[in-house]
């Protein structure tokens, strides 16, 4: 239990300096899998025998004082929509159900590199659309701080996982949320990166999805972004800049930092607890010596541009929609049509409203360093709902709407990042999102890490795995 819930450097520590094992690191997360994951089913392939053989080649390299690279015998669980060698991967559909790749995904690969050994894949809905993580291949995945609530989604398995201390770290994408939407679900810590900072292979521009860390820290958060970032040939649009800026001290003085904060962003439907944790917040800026101020972006055709970009994403399954239609859900069935049906002159006047929003958010940020805001609308609801439809007596009109507090910022372009904010009064996580200027991912951990230390929300544990910690 002990080593299921170490700080990463902390594990990276003991192992180097041989007061445990990579094997024994292993086989403990692997007992905390096979004790927890059939209550809360958010690991849903497990590589038991590899990781074992891993770690024994991990150890070898210690004990023959070998240089060890800096994720060395590091558990991790990989999103299943990311790609992994020999190892099945469904993308969430039974149409994909048997698919094994021949190929890891570059952040898998980065991953391996680094020395962190995969116990797995982590649940996540059909194709990653949607905040509920659920799908007909393996079914839903359980709120482990509430069993008859959801984890939030995409990448809800690999909260879960975190959460219930069945891995060190976990990987994950965001479109619309799906870092941050199950990290405040789940009370760790989501980071949606800048487009380019995690590259991915291939020959696309699109940016409105992206990938990056997960952990149970701010540290750990920025460790393993430390070596998922970094330019790559193979992608259009990947930052030059080197990973290796992530992994330093994060300690800064604030004195006199300006933030922006809102707790509606502008007038969206916000449940009332939810307000409440973004002002029960606000006292830890103003103790680290920032200035504050009540304000928001604007955001006017934020979500007109975003949902034609995300409709566009999915368009491309349209060959998928014509032979496997009865195999998809409803919702990932509408968003096809939806790219499918809409015009290049809605793509180009989402672009316009893109790049209006981007230069607002620009002289926004000029001003401000941060922006303190919700991470979701709602707390985590019933497992039993695919999707909110209402919030504060406000209908919500798609299956997305609910998530607009994240996917306002998506369609900016800018960092954000979730971290433990506090609990409802029924003991439910909620998550507090802090967004940064362009391509600020390290200012933005410093941040985090300042609030995460003078708040320690994120050692409180879920009851499937006991007490909190100390």
């Amino acid at each position: 239990m002990d080593l299921c819930f170490q700080p990463v450097k902390e594990l990276s520590r003991l192992i180097t300096t041989k007061e445990v094992s990579a094997t024994e690191v292993v086989e403990a997360h692997l007992k905390q899998i096979e004790r927890v994951n059939p209550v809360v089913n958010a690991v849903v392939t497990l590589t038991a025998e590899t990781a074992l053989e891993e770690a024994k080649a991990a150890d070898g390299l210690v004990a023959r004082g070998g240089v060890v690279p800096p994720l060395h015998g590091i558990p991790v669980i990989h999103k299943d929509l990311f790609d992994t060698k020999d190892v099945r991967t469904t993308y969430g559909s039974p149409i994909y159900a048997d698919h094994i790749p021949d190929r890891d995904a570059l952040i898998v690969d980065r991953l391996k590199k680094a020395g962190a050994i995969s116990l797995g894949k982590s649940n996540t809905p059909e194709f990653g659309a949607g905040s509920q993580t659920f799908n007909q291949v393996f079914g839903r995945t359980l709120n482990p701080y509430d069993l008859s609530r959801t984890c939030g989604g995409s990448s809800g398995g690999a909260a879960v996982s975190l959460a219930a201390g069945m891995t060190a770290l976990a990987d994950g994408s965001d479109m619309g949320g799906s870092l941050r939407n199950p990290a405040n679900f789940c009370n760790v810590v989501g980071l949606r990166t800048a487009a380019g900072r995690v590259p991915t292979r291939g020959g696309s521009r699109q940016n409105l999805s992206v990938q990056g860390p997960m952990g149970r820290t701010v540290e750990d958060v920025a460790l393993m972004l430390s070596v998922i970032a970094g330019p790559d040939p193979s992608s259009p649009i990947a930052l030059e800049t080197s990973g290796e800026i992530f992994d330093q001290p994060l300690d800064r003085n604030f004195t006199g930092t300006k933030i922006a904060w809102s707790d509606d962003l502008g007038g969206l439907p916000i449940d009332a607890e939810i307000k409440q944790m973004v002002r029960n917040g606000l006292s830890i800026f103003e103790d680290l010596g920032c200035e504050l101020t009540e304000t928001s972006p604007d955001f006017t055709g934020a979500d007109e541009a975003f949902k034609a970009f995300r409709a566009w994403s999915f368009g491309h399954r349209a060959d998928q929609l014509e032979q496997h239609r009865d195999q998809m859900k409803d919702t990932v069935i509408w968003n096809i049509e939806q790219g499918i049906n809409q015009s290049g002159q809605d793509l180009a006047r989402a672009d316009v409203m893109r790049s209006e929003l981007y230069n607002r958010m620009s002289s926004f940020f000029g001003e401000y360093e941060y922006l303190i805001c919700p991470v979701s609308q709602v707390p985590p609801f019933s497992i039993d709902i695919e999707w909110i439809t209402e919030i504060e007596g406000q209908a919500m009109e798609t299956y997305i709407d609910w998530m607009k507090s994240c996917y306002f910022i998506s369609i900016t372009g800018l960092p954000a990042i979730s971290v433990p904010g506090g609990f409802t009064e029924n003991g439910l996580p909620m998550g507090l999102q802090i967004v940064g200027r362009p391509r600020s991912e390290f200012s933005l951990l410093q941040m985090a890490f300042a609030f995460e230390a003078l708040t320690g929300f994120h050692k409180i544990r879920p009851e499937v795995v006991g007490n909190s910690a100390d």
